[in-house]
C-alpha cells in the first residue's frame, strides 16, 4: 500500500459545490431519464450524467452569443456530487451556469434535478480550444459577457485535486477494450467512456455508490482510439482510486468517496 501523501485526496473542493447566484443566469433544459441512461437497477449512471453534461453544454452554445466561434472543448476534470439518486422513468431539470473564469477556461456548474426528489451536482473544469492550433484560446468578449456578469473568480488556475496511483500503491490492473463507437470525431476516446471506468470500479464496490458521494476525473493525457488500455483500481479505507493508463503511464484519473 502507497503512504498517504500518494493518496488520491479532493480536499481542495468544497461541498457542497457552489450554487447558482442568479436564477436567470442559468440554462434550462428538461427531459427524461431513458432505460440506456440506467443501470440493472434503474439508477441513474455516471457516464450518462457526463454525458448530459456535455449535452446541456452543446445547447447551450447554439444559444449563445458567439457560440458557433467556440464549438472545440477540453474537459480537464469533472465532479459529480450524487446527493439524492435519480431513476428510470424520473423527468429532470438541468440548470448550468458559469461559477468561475478566466479568458480560457472556465468551470461549468451543472445541477440535476428530479421530479421525484433526485438531486445529483456537477462542475467541469473547460478549456476553450483552437481546433487548428491545438491549444488553449482565448474566449470573444462577447461570449464572455454574461459569465462575467454572474461571477466574481476571473483568474481562475487549473490546480489538480488528484494523483497517480504509483507502483508503491499496489494497485489492480487490468485491461479495458476500447470499442469502435468510444470515439469522437478527432479520434479521442470520448469523456462519456472514462466515466465507464469509474462505473466499472462502483460494481466491484457498490458500497461506494451509495448516496450522498462524490465521484471525481481528471485528464492528465489523451486517451485514442487505437490505444491499448488498462485501468488500475486501489482501495483505502476512505474510497476507491482508479486511473486508466496506456504503455503504464496514467491518462486519466478518478475517486470516488462518500460525502457523509
Amino acid at each position: 500500500m502507497g503512504t498517504a501523501s500518494s493518496t488520491l485526496q479532493p480536499a481542495d473542493i468544497g461541498f457542497p459545490l457552489p450554487p447558482c447566484p442568479d436564477a436567470p443566469a442559468a440554462y434550462t433544459v428538461s427531459w427524461p431519464v431513458r432505460l440506456g441512461d440506467t443501470d440493472g437497477e434503474e439508477r441513474l449512471r455516471l457516464d450518462a450524467i457526463a454525458r448530459y453534461a456535455m449535452d446541456i453544454g452543446y445547447e447551450q452554445l447554439l444559444a449563445a452569443e458567439d457560440g458557433h466561434l467556440h464549438l472545440a472543448w477540453l474537459v480537464r476534470r469533472t465532479i459529480i456530487d450524487v446527493v439524492r439518486p435519480i431513476a428510470f422513468g424520473e423527468n429532470v431539470t438541468l440548470r448550468r451556469w458559469p461559477s468561475a473564469m478566466s479568458n480560457r477556461w472556465f468551470t461549468a456548474r451543472i445541477s440535476i434535478e428530479s421530479d421525484r426528489g433526485g438531486l445529483i451536482e456537477a462542475e467541469q473544469f473547460l478549456i476553450n480550444v483552437d481546433p487548428e492550433a491545438a491549444r488553449p484560446a482565448r474566449m470573444t468578449d462577447r461570449f464572455m459577457e454574461p459569465m462575467l456578469a454572474v461571477t466574481t473568480e476571473h483568474r481562475l488556475r487549473w490546480q489538480a485535486a488528484l494523483r497517480p496511483i504509483t507502483p508503491a500503491d499496489d494497485g489492480e490492473a487490468r485491461p479495458f477494450p476500447l470499442r469502435v463507437t468510444d470515439v469522437d470525431r478527432l479520434g479521442h476516446v470520448n469523456n462519456a467512456v472514462h466515466w465507464e471506468a469509474v462505473e466499472e470500479g462502483l460494481a466491484v464496490h457498490p458500497e461506494l455508490g451509495k448516496a450522498p458521494y462524490r465521484a471525481i476525473v481528471e485528464h492528465v493525457g489523451a486517451v485514442m482510439g487505437a490505444d491499448d488500455v488498462s485501468i488500475r483500481t486501489r482501495r483505502d479505507a476512505a474510497g476507491l482510486d482508479l486511473q486508466l493508463e496506456v504503455d503504464g503511464t496514467a491518462r486519466t484519473l478518478a475517486r470516488i468517496s462518500r460525502l457523509d
